[in-house]
């Protein structure tokens, strides 16, 4: 079975942008793949964010995706940095793209745009490298994203490309970006040509506003001149987004849509609609896991199954580069003794043997392990 992999990152409030570009799509393959969705919190660190605030995000997102219709039973939810291989793969990958590409990153040169250039941390400049090494250390054949992180996956490929013709092998697959072909890129009620963002409550519909918030959010969305309403995103960009919103709720195509169009009020009001059943399912979802308190549980025995999946791809790569990364744990005998990487990893039985040059590296490896 082919592989499925995505994730969101948890800063600020999830908006409906994030529903229809991300959220919305995931389980759609979760029937006929084997469908990886992970909270991606070391990517959150690459800004400031609050330990608390990241934490009760955290939290928020795994209601979500439960709210959206991703099935434990059938998809692995998990916490990114539960996965040890995460960081251990970025140490590798980071030493095959360059610094020209990475500063060519639309999302790099948008976000320190804006920022003092002494207040940038590597962390957001490198990324790309991070997001790579979470799609290659689960080998995923496809990878849903929003239009935004198009570039990134493509960036991707360009590693996959390089690596494995560097060491003439294909140790990594080549990730396929899947896109929606609406809702790909959801613009600000307030200023449509501009992203629907996580920081801009004026022009955003964030998912756990107040029902009312929502409606007046909506209702007060710039439009454009003329009474006409057709999909036309250079000329008509205001009413160009409602449609695509809409369009992406009802899960019908643009062009249909253009046919059927007749008030705005009709459809604004069966917009609202489906927004109020996503609402409340979310509602539900965060009632039920604040009342038997098992999200840290849930997150724990997801992790370890993300831990299983991608222990043996760093392995791997480090045999190919050189490089020795045990597996945890991994049992490792040395000179007739057996040691174990003790450690919450699921390799157990994998016997490899360690050379050394003395018993006294030997007996320190021993005490180290």
């Amino acid at each position: 079975m082919k592989r499925s992999l995505s994730g969101i990152k948890p800063t600020g409030n999830l908006t409906l942008g994030n529903y229809i570009g991300a959220l919305k799509n995931f389980k759609k393959f979760q029937d006929d793949y084997e469908n990886f969705i992970f909270i991606a919190d070391l990517h959150a660190l690459t800004l400031p964010i609050d330990p608390v605030e990241l934490r009760n995000n955290t939290k928020d997102i795994v209601a979500f995706y439960i709210a959206a219709g991703l099935d434990p039973e059938k998809t692995t939810i998990f916490l990114q940095s539960d996965v040890s291989a995460h960081s251990e793969i970025n140490s590798i990958l980071q030493n095959y793209l360059y610094m020209g590409e990475l500063s060519r990153m639309t999302q790099f040169k948008d976000k320190s745009k804006k920022m003092n250039e002494n207040a940038i941390g590597l962390g957001l400049f490198a990324y790309p490298v991070l997001m790579c090494g979470d799609i290659l250390l689960y080998n995923a054949d496809i990878v849903p994203v929003g239009e935004d992180q198009k570039q990134h996956v493509e960036l991707c490929r360009d590693l996959v490309h390089r690596f494995n013709n560097r060491y003439n092998k294909e140790v990594f697959k080549m990730p396929e970006p899947i896109i929606p072909k609406v809702g790909a890129r959801i613009m600000s009620l307030s200023d449509p040509t501009r992203k629907m963002s996580k920081s801009d409550p004026k022009g955003d519909i964030f998912l756990k506003d107040d029902l009312n918030v929502v409606r007046k959010k909506i209702m007060s969305a710039v439009t454009d001149l003329g009474s006409d309403m057709y999909y036309d995103p250079e000329n008509k960009p205001g009413i160009s987004n409602l449609i695509q919103i809409y369009a992406s709720l009802k899960d019908i195509s643009i062009e249909d849509l253009n046919n059927r169009l007749k008030t705005m009020e009709d459809n604004l009001h069966e917009r609202n609609q489906k927004i109020e059943e996503l609402q409340e399912s979310i509602k539900q979802q965060e009632s039920t896991k604040q009342a038997n308190n098992t999200m840290e549980v849930e997150l724990t025995f997801y992790g370890a199954t993300g831990e299983l999946t991608a222990s043996g791809t760093v392995p791997q790569v480090g045999r190919t580069v050189a490089c020795n990364f045990l597996p945890m744990g991994t049992h490792v005998r040395i000179n007739g003794h057996e040691y174990i990487v003790e450690d919450t990893g699921a390799m157990q039985g994998n016997v490899i043997d360690v050379f050394v040059h003395t018993e006294e590296e030997a007996e320190q490896l021993g005490r180290q392990l």
